[in-house]
Formats: C-alpha cells, structure tokens, sequence
C-alpha cells in the first residue's frame, strides 16, 4: 500500500524563541533554535507527528496513533506545535482507509439468525432473601452505583451464586476471598444476559468481572464446528492488556477446556491464525490485528455473541474507533456487549448508545478518572540532577522490605536504557521494557519480573495500562508523564485488589505546568501535598498546558481527530 508525505512545514524560526510550526495537513514541527526550539516534527506517511521522545506511541504529541496530529511545543519558549492534520488513518493515505476496508459489511437483516441462551443468572435462596436496605448499604459502603432497568442484587460471597465448580476451584486456588464491588454487581448483570457500561479505576478486578461470565455464556452454546470463528471477542488497546486478559482467560477457562487466542500486532500471524483454526472460543485482540486476520478471511466473527470492549476511553484515545465500527459490523446485532472504561467522556457515551441495548451502566467509584485511595502518594519537588542519587536512597530503603516488587516509569525509551544500566551497576536487578523491545524480550521481562527473579521494572508508559501484576508494592515516576490521567495509570499499578501501595514521584521546575492537577489528584485521595508541590501550582507565572509559557511552547490545534500538539517541555 502506497504511503504520501502529508506532514506539514518546519517553523521558520531561528532565535532562541523558536516559532510555530507549519498548518499543512499532519501538522509540522515547533521551530528550533540553539537545541531550545519544539522537538517533534509532523505527521507523514498516514501518522501523526509525535515528540522525539514518545516511546509509547500514545495520542500525546499527536500520536502514533490513526491520526494525523500536531507537533509538541519545546522547552524554554520553543515553538508552538504544528497544526492538527488531517486525520488520516494510519494505514492508508486517505481519510476512510485503513484496515477493514476490503471487508464485506453483512446485512443481518437478511441474515436468519439462529437464536442462543445468554441468561443464565440462578441466584442463591440466601440471595434472593437479602433485604434492599441491605443491598443498599452494601453499595453504598462499595461505592457501587447502577443505572438500568431490573438490576439484580449484588453478590456479596461467592456462595451468593452458584459458580461452576472450575471457577470455584480456580478462585479457591487463587485465595480470593470475595468478589470486589466490580464483580460482585457485574457478574450479576452480565450472568443476566444485559449490555453493560462499567466505569471503574485500574485495579478493580474488572477482568474477571467479564471473563467469568464469557466461560459461563460459552458453555451454554453448541461447540464450535469447523471453520467457526469464536464465541466471545474481547478487544483490548495494548498487547500488554491482551496479554493479561488471555492469561486470566486460560487460568479459568483450562478446567472446562475452553481455548483462547490473543491476537496483537509485533508477533507472526502464522501461529494466531493456527490458533484460531483449532477451533478457540475466547478471542482476545487488539483491532488492528483482528482486522487484518479478518480481511485475510483466517477467521470471522460469525459466531460471537458475546463482545467485551476493554478501556474503550483508551481505545478511543489511541485513534481505533474506525477499526472497532468495522469490527461490529460483522458481529450479529443481537449480541450480549460490555463495555469498560476507566472514565466516561462524551465519545465513550457515544459508542455505547451506538452499539449497546438498554444497557446498565455500573459505576464504582466516582466517574471521574481518580487515584486509588490505598496508595499512599508522596511528591519530591527536585531537580532533575538529584534524581538519580534520589532513586538510589529509595531503593536501597525498598529492598530492605521482604516485598519490594517495583515499577519505574520514564518518559523516553532512552532514559528507561540509562536509568536501568546505573542500577544494574549498583547491583539492582532491574531490567527495562519499551515500545523498541521486540515482542519476545518483553513477554521474558515481564516473565522474569512476576516470578520475582527481577523484582525491579523500568518502564515508558507502554506498561502503563494493563500491566496487572500482583504484589508490585512501589510505583517510582522517576520522570512525571504527560498529564495525571497517566499519572493515575501509573500508580494504579499498585495497590490492586484491595492491597495497598506508595507511589514515589521526583517533579521538578520543568513540570509546573502539571502542578495544579497533581495537587487536585492528591487532595480528592486524601494525600499529604508537599508544600514546595502547592507553592509551584499557586505560581500562575509558570502558565499551563498549551500556553506559551517560560517552561513550553504551546500545543498544535485540533482535538482528538485533528491532533493537538502537547505543549510543555519534553527530554
């Protein structure tokens, strides 16, 4: 497929202040001058422009994600972003192409569907007798809301339904306790053969709050014949999430064989595509992948009736929302759908009115995007040359503990290079993981640190968002990321399940921009606020994201489809 050149010009700048950068489509770079002006260039090819320094591929800087976007400001009144482009889809250089195109759309009202059980809720007597004062002070004290027609109770215990007996042992087996407020009403809900929106922060236990009831709604359904395609599609954003969901799957699913797939780019097709022709009845994928395996007529989604999509915000963010439309388009319309996300903008609620059903909307917690109560948060306001000798204290503080499994984050690929070679020479076992790691490095990384022979994991925010580990006990933002909703995604890597956390963040001068938000964060979890923290954010002087202040150039323009640049200064 033919790739053209969209990027917009380079700022024509050459003082010390830089300027904006071009309006073409894609948008161009900030200008540059003596190393301070903006640092990333336009889009090209079908992507948008991303700063030097974004491992992660994310919508910031304009992303690598499917559209066009502008450039970022650089530091010390560097240029301002290149303008939003265009909105090209990442594989194609026109604005409808991309993965997908060259599939079929069904008309299902010609299609003669054959029709399938998706209500399978039995609850207990017990249940059943629980009073609604009792049900009310249980969600209450959850912090459990719903929204819907005919919501079942929650289940409190696991005696509260009848469980098959492999979900039991598996739960038995992993020492659960009880369900979580996520679980607890969702199984319920999804067991009851509803659509469901749930909203709730990292650590929820959201994942098996769709995947126990995929096992059970597969069960129900004639086995899969010959060149049928799965019975439960899960989309995810990552690799990393649809890792962690296929391992959760495969612990639960094992007993009563039930065989997933996890679909992702990075990796060969050959073996997914195997796969799925030995007949898998959990698919999980990231979009891009599902699509072009779907296009290459490997598999189809014929017989899926039951549609998990994971992080929808996230997906949304990362520019897949055409790649999700094909992909509904060829899953029957009478379907079961579930969706999660961790906050519930306008372009989620969108989604959902488009492909859910009189759904119930399941809350826990506030709506808006917050930290965990259980970790503990403590901001060191410094700079940027003290944080290695920083980190070096913290750590030797952290591993005199019996549990020290930690996560560091840095904001480029070659910072999370250099700050795990100086601790690998002070005799840490750390190792590092980024978005230029092959596919079987980090699936061994990750290896190497849950079974705790690496208890240390330097990483871009590329693990920042479904990297489900148990027991990490200490999140260090060595660099603070590009806003606190990734700040949240961060520490929310601890503190899982009801256990608790800290979260360490070295933030200095260059990061006052973000000052005000990270007070706001931690004064609604009840934290501590450094007073050096509070005395930067009450500093108007600093300006803000997108301002042409002392500290970045502002962002390009255009929103989630044209790209905005990210203003602020970048390493």
């Amino acid at each position: 497929m033919s790739m053209v050149n969209l990027s917009g010009g380079r700022g024509s700048g050459s003082d010390r202040y830089g300027s904006s950068g071009g309006g073409g489509p894609g948008g161009g770079a900030g200008g540059s001058s003596n190393g301070y002006g903006g640092n990333s260039g336009g889009s090209s090819n079908g992507y948008g422009g991303y700063s030097r320094n974004d491992s992660s591929r994310s919508s910031y800087g304009g992303g690598r994600g499917s559209y066009g976007g502008g450039g970022s400001g650089g530091a010390r009144r560097g240029g301002a972003g290149g303008g939003g482009g265009y909105g090209l889809d990442r594989y194609s250089n026109s604005q409808s192409g991309g993965p997908g195109n060259n599939l079929k759309k069904v008309d299902w009202s010609r299609v003669n569907l054959i029709p399938f059980k998706k209500n399978f809720y039995s609850p207990s007597p017990v249940l059943m007798q629980r009073s609604q004062a009792e049900v009310d002070e249980y969600r209450a004290r959850m912090e459990i809301t719903v929204k819907g027609y005919d919501v079942p109770k929650p289940i409190q215990n696991f005696s509260d339904y009848e469980l098959p007996d492999f979900v039991l042992a598996e739960v038995r087996r992993q020492n659960y306790e009880a369900p979580t407020a996520i679980q607890a009403q969702g199984w319920p809900l999804a067991l009851s053969g509803k659509d469901v929106v749930g909203i709730a922060k990292t650590g929820s236990g959201k994942t098996l709050g769709f995947i126990m009831p995929a096992i059970v709604h597969i069960n129900h359904q004639p086995a899969l014949k010959f060149g049928d395609g799965p019975i439960v599609l899960v989309l995810a954003p990552t690799r990393e999430l649809a890792q962690q969901i296929f391992s959760v799957a495969k612990d639960f699913g094992s007993s009563s064989r039930i065989r997933p797939v996890c679909l992702f780019g990075g990796a060969p097709k050959g073996p997914q595509i195997r796969s799925l022709h030995d007949g898998a009845e959990i698919c999980i994928a990231t979009p891009g992948r599902l699509l072009d395996i779907l296009e290459m007529g490997k598999t189809n989604l014929s017989r899926c009736t039951y549609l998990v999509l994971d992080e929808a915000d996230r997906m949304l963010d990362m520019g897949f929302e055409p790649q999700i439309r094909k992909i509904i388009t060829q899953i029957r319309p009478d379907r079961q759908t579930l969706m999660w996300s961790a906050t519930w903008p306008r372009e989620v609620r969108k989604l959902a009115e488009d492909f859910l059903k009189d759904y119930t909307q399941l809350n826990v917690g506030s709506m808006d995007l917050s930290a965990n109560h259980n970790i503990l948060q403590i901001v060191d306001v410094c700079r940027d040359a003290d944080k290695e000798n920083k980190l070096m204290k913290l750590l030797n503080e952290m591993t005199q503990e019996k549990t020290h499994r930690t996560i560091i984050f840095c904001q480029t690929k070659k910072k999370v290079d250099s700050v795990t070679r100086g601790m690998r020479r002070s005799g840490f076992p750390a190792m590092g993981i980024h978005g230029d790691k092959s596919q079987p490095e980090r699936d061994w990384v990750l290896k190497e640190f849950r079974s705790g022979k690496s208890p240390i994991l330097v990483a871009t925010d590329v693990a920042a968002r479904g990297l489900d580990v148990d027991d990490v006990k200490f999140v260090i933002n060595y660099d603070f990321p590009n806003g606190t909703e990734d700040y949240i995604h961060r520490i929310g890597r601890t503190g899982r399940s009801g256990k608790k956390g800290t979260a360490y963040t070295f933030f200095t001068h260059g990061d006052a921009n973000k000052a005000t938000d990270l007070v706001a964060v931690l004064q609604e979890a009840k934290q501590i606020v450094n007073p050096e923290l509070a005395e930067l954010a009450a500093m108007k002087s600093w300006g803000s994201v997108g301002g042409r202040s002392r500290w970045g150039g502002g962002g390009g323009g255009g929103g989630r489809r044209g790209g905005g640049g990210y203003g602020g200064r970048r390493y």
